[in-house]
């Protein structure tokens, strides 16, 4: 036998050990047997003063559940984004695979169903190794280490990373408080309640925390699907998290592993078959990546963005901003949204395609929501959210607000710039003054000058427009334009809304009294995408959409008249629960008729002939030979920015292709998009068959029925705009 080649020990050292021995073992098994009835008189400085350092530790253990992981979903389950400070989902102890069950207890804690939270004999026998073998074993229990957890946990929780204490750093008194909470927790829950428990809080790498989390990560699994060989593994890693993981230390990891299944071989856990087989096997690992966040959602991500905004502005989620985000990052929430995964894709696929390779940055954004409730069903834009190469990356969601009406940001774009799309809100001002949709109006005028007689009956001053001011009010060049010559000449009002006439637009809005706009306007919640402000309609320009607005708030404004013009505030969320049950509050649909039903509807008859005889007749594909459908073009001054918005009974869409970089003053003229030259953008062009395509699709998944039709219109009268000021 060969002689031992380790450092001969001085006879000092032996006995200094041998004493620290039965020292260390007494104290032992007085702690053990002294947590009933303690004894013990430490000396000051080895053992911390007294038995009343002992007595005073706390014996009671709040057991709350650890941090996990938030999911958000959409109203059909699928998943969408992940949030978590620590990536864990709990499961009960009956579905994690009693391999995982068995392997944890044979490499961590043999006696764990035998002793009562402290193992005297595992205790002895590390202190044995340690004193005379110089060894550094531990000997805390499963029990203990699930304290251990627990407290880091709760630290951590509250915002107290730096209190965090980790196993070689534990004091004597960090070891006595452990031993004691120990003992006290096997009172108050059973072996299985503690196991379930520790397996649901345990660390197993930054990217999983917990058994399931890290089933997911390492073995794209679930916890109760774990192999012999998978849950082996994933035992031996507690131990050492980084020392032992497998994509970063193979070797150690399949040593470790067989480590662990000799172990349960030992304790008869498993058969020689079993172990041999298990043994043999290799490391197959099939990584999932556990991406945080929107930047990791696998569809909607900008939708994502909006949601997690929303939850994090408002106070009915935590008094504080850290309140908010703690609860969204650690309160294992299952936030449910109104989106529909199908609509998504469908929306997604369009929007990708509008601009194809876009070195130019041209932007598209589509959104829907449903008239009745104000569920977003969808919400797409052709950019990336982490900047890819090759691909337009933003951060910004081209389809909300920048700010929510208390001023709190929800990173949005800000809208852009509706130009025509407002029409049809001072043609329901029309209809709602009792006017006929079918009145003549003098569509031939192309100046209004300073002092001309707008009228405003709430006594606010208007900006005339002339000359002098094209540029301020509308961009034109000398009077009033409209995009194609020959329509300078009277023509009924109807006739000019579906052709998209501008001057048939100023027309009508110079027999109308301006506050009654305004109201219309604010009505079905039309307002500023950059500060949630009213549009203010008594500046002329923005009777042609000069305020940027956003394709959520837009679409919303048009849902109003598939709804017989009830107004339903947006909203994306519709559930949320943690993973208790409990539940906060979540959106409901916001409702009032803020139109009367004849306007919507008499506004809804004249869109529809915007797709069969005006500016929306080129549009491909022809959906109102599908379903009955209603929607308006828009384009601003400078062609930089392109709309189409429609409807129907069921579905309201806003689809938006222009510039959106900032300041949006890029003109949409001799420009090249997708292989194809255009002269200048219009919203029938990109926006138009961007719409179309997608309405094809979703009006299939969502079958509507007629329009209800408009009330007789009143007896036409002679109908002019009013002379000039002489």
């Amino acid at each position: 036998m060969a002689r031992n080649k380790g450092p001969r020990l001085g006879l000092g050292k032996v006995l200094l050990r041998i004493f620290g021995f039965f020292f260390v073992s007494a104290l032992c098994g007085v702690l053990i047997c002294g947590f009933m009835v303690p004894v013990v008189q430490f000396t000051s400085t080895t053992m911390g003063g007294s038995i009343g350092f002992y007595e005073s530790l706390p014996s009671q253990l709040d057991v709350n559940s650890p941090s996990l992981s938030s999911n958000i979903v959409t109203a059909d389950g699928q998943h969408i984004a992940t949030f978590y400070a620590e990536n864990r989902v709990k499961v009960p102890l009956d579905q994690m695979s009693p391999f995982i069950r068995q392997a944890i207890i044979a490499i961590e804690d043999s006696r764990f169903y035998e002793h009562p939270g402290v193992d005297a004999q595992g205790i002895i026998r590390a202190l044995t190794s340690n004193v005379t073998k110089g060894t550094r074993q531990g000997a805390s229990t499963l029990t203990q280490q699930y304290v251990t957890n627990v407290l880091n946990e709760s630290r951590l929780s509250q915002g107290r990373p730096e209190d965090v204490v980790l196993s070689g750093d534990k004091s004597l008194g960090d070891k006595l408080r452990e031993i004691k909470l120990a003992l006290e927790l096997e009172k108050r829950f059973s072996k299985d309640q503690i196991l379930e428990g520790y397996l649901n809080i345990v660390f197993f790498n930054r990217n999983a925390y917990g058994i399931e989390a890290a089933s997911r990560y390492f073995f794209s699994t679930s916890a109760k699907d774990l192999t012999l060989p998978q849950a082996a593994l994933l035992a031996g890693l507690v131990n050492g998290p980084s020392v032992y993981d497998p994509t970063t230390a193979p070797e150690s990891a399949f040593n470790r592993r067989n480590l662990v299944l000799d172990r349960m071989l030992e304790q008869g856990k498993i058969t020689q078959a079993d172990h041999d087989t298990a043994v043999a096997s290799p490391v197959e690992l099939k990584i999932t990546p556990s991406l945080q966040g929107c930047a990791g959602a696998s569809i909607a991500i900008y939708f994502c963005d909006y949601v997690s905004h929303l939850i994090m502005n408002n106070e009915a989620y935590g008094a504080t901003m850290e309140d908010r985000e703690r609860l969204l990052y650690r309160g294992g929430l299952t936030i449910t949204t109104t989106l529909d995964s199908r609509l998504q894709a469908a929306a997604q696929v369009q929007v990708d395609a509008s601009a194809g390779a876009n070195p130019d940055k041209w932007g598209a954004a589509m959104t829907t929501v449903q008239p009745g409730t104000g569920k977003i069903l969808s919400m797409a834009q052709n950019t990336v959210f982490v900047p890819q190469d090759g691909k337009f990356d933003t951060q910004l969601n081209f389809s909300v607000d920048a700010k929510d009406e208390n001023g709190l940001d929800l990173n949005g774009a800000g809208g852009f710039q509706p130009g025509s799309t407002m029409k049809p809100f001072i043609f329901a001002e029309w209809l709602n003054e009792g006017k006929s949709p079918t009145a003549v109006v003098d569509a031939s005028r192309r100046v209004y000058p300073v002092g001309f007689p707008w009228r405003s009956s709430c006594g606010k001053v208007l900006g005339g427009y002339s000359t002098a001011q094209k540029a301020q009010n509308l961009g034109a060049d000398d009077d009033l334009q409209n995009n194609d010559e020959g329509y300078y000449r009277p023509m009924p009002i109807n006739y000019g809304l579906y052709n998209s006439i501008n001057t048939a637009t100023f027309a009508t809005a110079a027999q109308l009294d301006f506050c009654g706009i305004q109201k219309m306007v604010d009505a079905v919640g039309l307002h500023s995408g950059l500060d949630n402000a009213p549009i203010n309609m008594h500046q002329i320009g923005n009777l042609l959409g000069s305020i940027g607005v956003a394709p959520v708030v837009l679409a919303s404004a048009y849902a109003t008249f598939a709804n017989d013009g009830t107004y339903c505030k947006p909203i994306a969320i519709t559930d949320i629960s943690d993973s208790q049950g409990r539940k906060y509050p979540a959106q409901t649909p916001q409702c009032k008729e803020t139109v009367k039903p004849a306007v919507a509807r008499g506004v809804t008859a004249v869109l529809q002939d915007v797709l069969k005889l005006g500016s929306g007749v080129y549009i491909e594909p022809k959906v109102q030979n599908q379903v009955p459908v209603a929607a308006k073009t828009g384009t601003s001054n400078n062609n930089g920015a392109t709309w189409v918005a429609g409807f129907t009974t069921r579905l309201a869409t806003a689809s938006f292709f222009g510039d959106t970089s900032a300041g949006q003053q890029r003109a949409g003229q001799n420009v090249t998009i997708n292989g194809k030259f255009y002269k200048s953008l219009d919203g029938y062009m990109i926006a138009g068959p961007q719409w179309a395509n997608y309405m094809m699709q979703a009006t299939a998944l969502y079958p509507s029925g007629a329009f209800n039709p408009p009330p007789p219109p009143p007896s036409p009268g002679p109908s002019t705009s009013p002379a000039a000021p002489r």
